[in-house]
């Protein structure tokens, strides 16, 4: 591991995954660190993003993508969506080669299907990658395993504590989990990470991502009226109604195309619903909740501060959210997580409902502070017993929850007598 390499969680299953595939994509969004994380086990690398080398490699592309493809394996191809042709040829490669772990790929943007001929399925395994969690940053102490709550139902978490302030857990929102953020000096240094972030998405990344020449005060608006709604089921109506009233001739199908190039950049990841046969299905919330990759980006995006959201925790109460969605899916990625919410229209709710692979899941509410806690706790028992009574009356084959939990900004772990874990978020990692 190079030197000054701050370890990701990502590190062991890109190992495990060279181990079973001939190659690996490792995709997300700028700056989240993709391209470190690969080199801490590529043997030779090709960057085609190089000032100096960029034509020259695009050119081989076109004649020869094969050329670009020699070196010392596992070979490095970075933001290869520069020249989507080299897809097509490492699958090539690897069926010619017929050997795991010779490539990583690594890309900022989703590419259009159309424009490459063979999914790679069987080939090239995908994972994506987020910005920094708490743990990464080290500003979770880590004391509470996810993968122990889930494989030891006797873990013991009474007592554990956080380090973490809650001026520290604002800042760390504020900050973003974005590596380079974390080695920055200076609090305002640090902060002008997200800040620059939003700036390169608003006036180039958002145009260059399809060619599709995008109005940066535009992008600026829909990201706005995005973090406006974080973590929250407004619809694309109320984001089109909220850009509308500062740029009367946007259009349904012009906010679609912006909300589509955000979707491809990794910058919007929107929460879908978990829709279960416990009540009928006219009464569950299917629309999506708002979200980003990273809280960060709707706090620059809205002009924020840490001073000014410690004196409004109602709205740090949805970034917080936010946050929460961003360590659980990096904690959860090895065991092949992946996270929804519920909310019927009789007002049961869990916040998350993080489901592994394997069929296992936990019942998540995020509350910021401990007066929350039993509502939140309620919330969880209540869907608890109508997954439970929906099997009795043979309406439904759920599972029941393996885990319910309450993750919160608070100081102290402990398991309440009902059996729902509460958890601050400052002591959680993989």
């Amino acid at each position: 591991m190079k030197r000054d390499y701050l370890p990701r969680v990502l590190d062991t299953l890109l190992e495990e995954r060279l181990d079973a595939a001939g190659a690996v994509l490792i995709a997300g969004p700028k700056w989240c660190g993709k391209t470190t994380t690969a080199e801490q086990q590529a043997k030779s690398v090709l960057k085609l993003q190089d000032p100096d080398k960029t034509k020259g490699y695009l050119a081989t592309a076109e004649t020869k993508p094969s050329l670009l493809l020699k070196g010392a394996n596992p070979r490095l191809i970075d933001e290869w969506q520069m020249a989507p042709v080299l897809w097509d040829a490492v699958r090539n490669a690897v069926d010619e080669r017929d050997e795991d772990g010779l490539f990583i790929l690594t890309g900022s943007t989703t590419v259009d299907d159309s424009i490459i001929m063979h999914s790679g399925t069987g080939r090239i395994s995908r994972m994506v990658m987020y910005p920094m969690s708490l743990y990464e940053s080290n500003e979770s102490n880590g004391k509470i395993p996810l993968n122990e709550l889930f494989n030891n139902p006797n873990y013991d978490i009474d007592g554990i504590v956080s380090e973490l302030s809650v001026e520290g857990l604002v800042f760390a929102a504020c900050r973003g989990g974005w590596p380079s953020s974390i080695r920055k000096k200076t609090e305002k240094a640090k902060l002008f990470v997200a800040q620059n972030y939003i700036a390169n998405i608003c006036d180039s990344d958002a145009s260059t991502v399809d060619g599709v020449k995008r109005s940066s005060e535009r992008v600026k608006a829909v990201l706005q009226s995005y973090a406006r709604n974080i973590s929250t089921l407004a619809t694309d109506k109320t984001i089109l109604d909220d850009v509308s009233s500062n740029h009367m001739d946007i259009s349904e199908p012009t906010l679609a195309s912006y909300l589509n190039a955000l979707e491809r950049l990794f910058v919007i990841e929107d929460v879908q619903a978990w829709c279960p046969s416990i009540r009928s299905a006219t009464v569950i919330r299917a629309s999506k909740k708002k979200g980003f990759t990273d809280p960060s980006i709707a706090v620059a995006a809205l002009a924020l501060s840490p001073d000014i959201l410690l004196q409004d925790f109602n709205t740090f109460g949805f970034i917080f959210e936010s946050l929460c969605f961003r360590d659980l899916k990096v904690y959860s990625s090895a065991m092949g997580g992946r996270v929804s919410y519920y909310h019927d229209r009789y007002g049961l709710e869990a916040d998350c409902v993080l489901h592994l692979s394997d069929g296992r899941y936990a019942l998540i509410e995020f509350k910021l502070g401990t007066s929350g806690i039993e509502e939140g706790a309620k919330h969880l028992l209540e869907l608890k017993q109508l997954i439970q009574k929906a099997n009795t009356e043979k309406r439904a084959k759920l599972r029941e929850p393996d885990l319910l939990i309450v993750i919160t900004g608070g100081e102290m772990a402990y398991t309440r007598k009902d059996g729902v874990k509460i958890i601050p978020i400052g002591c959680l990692r993989d």
